[in-house]
This record gives structure tokens, C-alpha cells and sequence, in this order.
């Protein structure tokens, strides 16, 4: 059944709230023309229903926008109810290769369809009452728009927040070396946040392997100034406090003249030139002596017979 709208009747409504109605009373409609845009269909790929369903839910929010007059409001608390699922539409077009531009694009195709329909309501498209209405349809189409961009580089900022981590985690390897002893390797630059990953891994370490020794190896660090050192020392001073003493190796040359020339203090830390180094003294001070395996061999064939 059609329905068509008088020029009276939009003149006695807000342009909004005919666009609400609309909404509410073509939601079908849409959500069958939005499944076949670019993209519902290239996300819901399994099943057009839900691409359908997607569509439904999506008019609905906008609808809900309408109703309260926010058509230019992004907080709109209507689009809180799809404000996910359309995040996770514009990622998965991301994870295929399209850009940001390229998904403003496909959210700003979804107007025309809809727009179209709007104007088969009114008996006259081109009454002032009807253009008015086409306007507020742009508008929160336009506020749609922003609401997916947003949510877009929302998420992407999740997700490089979490590649951050993982690489983090990555490069700061806590390796047990010996019964009581791990060691940390440091690659690379360090800045706090990687600092904070290097304590709290260590830290956890401990625990977990009960360690009384613990190595702080950073022949891969290429710089260190007054941060990194204060980092190194809270540290060793958190490792302490777990029972554990830190060592750190690795020290170079130009580094120990860089930490000398800035005035830092690194009295109270136990340094050693070597990863190997380390653990040689971490070794001897659970009684473990290290000897090579010729001399070890010899000394077992002197033995008694």
C-alpha cells in the first residue's frame, strides 16, 4: 500500500519527525535496497539476511535520531545501538583492502536508495514541505557518515594500540637461563611505555620461577640517556623488592661514557660487561661452578680407579 504525504501534513510536522516516520514505516524497504549496496553485500557475504537485518537495525537507529531532533549529533544516543556493528562493518572492509575514503564512500551511497523512496512519499517531490525533508535525510545520512568514520579510526586505534603491546611483548623475552636465574635481553630503543612492559614482565617472572637473580642484558639498546637509566634503576629497585638481585649487563664503552658524562648515579646497581658475565656471577653465588668440559673430563680421568 502507498502512502503518500500532503503538503498540509509536512507542514504541520518538523522535517525531522516526517523523516523519523518514514524511517520507522519504510525500515523493509531500505533494509532490502541496503543489502544490495556495496557495503552490506561485500560484508555479509554468508547469508542476505543478514545483511537484511543489518540494514533494519541501521534504519532504525536513524530513525530514533530523527525522533529527537539531533540529525547533526554523533552522540545521538539513537546510533549507540549500532554504533559497534558498524564499527565492525568498516573494519572488515578495511581487512579487505579498501581505504577510509573508500568506506565513506560506500556509507555515502547508502542516501540515494533511501532518499529516492522519501520522495515517492510526497504527492509533490519538488514542495517545499518535501524538499525540506529531503535536507534532514541529507543531513543525518551526512551525520551517519561521520558516526562510521569515527568509529572507524576508533578502531584502528585500537587495534595499533594492541599491535604496540604485542610487538612490545614481543621484543622483552623473559628467558629462564638457570634454576633461579632469568634474564631479560633489551633490543632496540626504550621508551616508557616498553619500560613498563620490561618491570612488569621481569616482576611476573620472578614469581613464576621463583628467581633470586635476575639479568637485565642491554648490548641491543643503542642509546641510553637520563630516562632509560631511570627506568634500569626502578627496575632493579622493583626486582628487590621481589627478592631478587638485578644485574645488568652489557654495558659498552660509549654507553658508560654517556652515563658518566650525564651524572648518573649507577653505584647501587650490579653491572657486569657481558650476558655472560652475568650469569657466571649469578652461578657462583648459588654454588654452581662452571669449568670447561676438557679440564672437567681430565679431572674425572684422574680420578681414582
Amino acid at each position: 500500500m502507498h502512502v503518500s504525504v500532503s503538503e498540509e501534513t509536512a507542514e504541520q510536522q518538523p522535517a525531522a519527525h516526517q523523516v523519523s516516520a518514514f524511517l520507522e514505516r519504510r525500515r523493509e524497504q531500505i533494509a532490502q535496497r541496503w543489502a544490495d549496496a556495496a557495503l552490506f553485500r561485500t560484508v555479509f557475504t554468508v547469508s542476505r539476511d543478514e545483511a537484511v537485518e543489518a540494514g533494519r537495525a541501521v534504519a532504525a537507529a536513524l530513525a530514533a535520531v530523527a525522533a529527537a531532533g539531533r540529525l547533526e549529533d554523533i552522540r545521538a544516543s539513537g546510533f549507540e545501538a549500532v554504533r559497534d556493528q558498524l564499527g565492525r562493518m568498516a573494519a572488515s572492509r578495511a581487512r579487505t583492502g579498501t581505504d577510509p575514503d573508500g568506506v565513506a564512500r560506500e556509507v555515502a551511497a547508502l542516501r540515494e536508495p533511501v532518499t529516492e523512496l522519501l520522495r515517492a512519499e510526497f504527492e509533490d517531490p519538488s514542495a517545499p514541505g518535501a524538499q525540506e525533508c529531503v535536507v534532514a535525510l541529507t543531513v543525518l545520512m551526512g551525520t551517519l557518515r561521520l558516526v562510521v568514520m569515527e568509529t572507524t579510526v576508533s578502531a584502528g586505534k585500537e587495534v595499533i594500540a594492541r599491535q604496540r603491546e604485542q610487538l612490545h611483548e614481543a621484543t622483552t623475552p623473559v628467558i629462564k637461563l638457570w634454576d633461579s636465574t632469568v634474564a631479560v635481553p633489551l633490543i632496540g630503543t626504550l621508551d616508557s611505555a616498553r619500560s613498563q612492559v620490561v618491570m612488569e614482565s621481569l616482576l611476573d617472572a620472578i614469581v613464576t620461577e621463583r628467581a633470586r637473580y635476575a639479568i637485565l642484558d642491554i648490548t641491543g639498546v643503542p642509546t641510553v640517556d637520563s630516562l632509560v637509566a631511570q627506568h634500569l634503576m626502578k627496575t632493579v629497585a622493583a626486582a628487590r623488592l621481589m627478592g631478587a638481585e638485578c644485574i645488568v649487563s652489557g654495558i659498552r664503552p660509549a654507553i658508560a661514557q654517556t652515563i658518566v658524562h650525564l651524572g648518573i648515579d649507577l653505584g647501587t646497581v650490579l653491572t657486569r660487561a657481558s650476558l655472560a658475565d652475568a650469569l657466571a656471577y649469578a652461578l657462583s653465588e648459588q654454588g654452581v661452578e662452571i669449568a670447561p668440559l676438557r679440564a672437567a673430563g681430565a679431572a674425572a680421568d684422574a680420578g681414582p680407579r
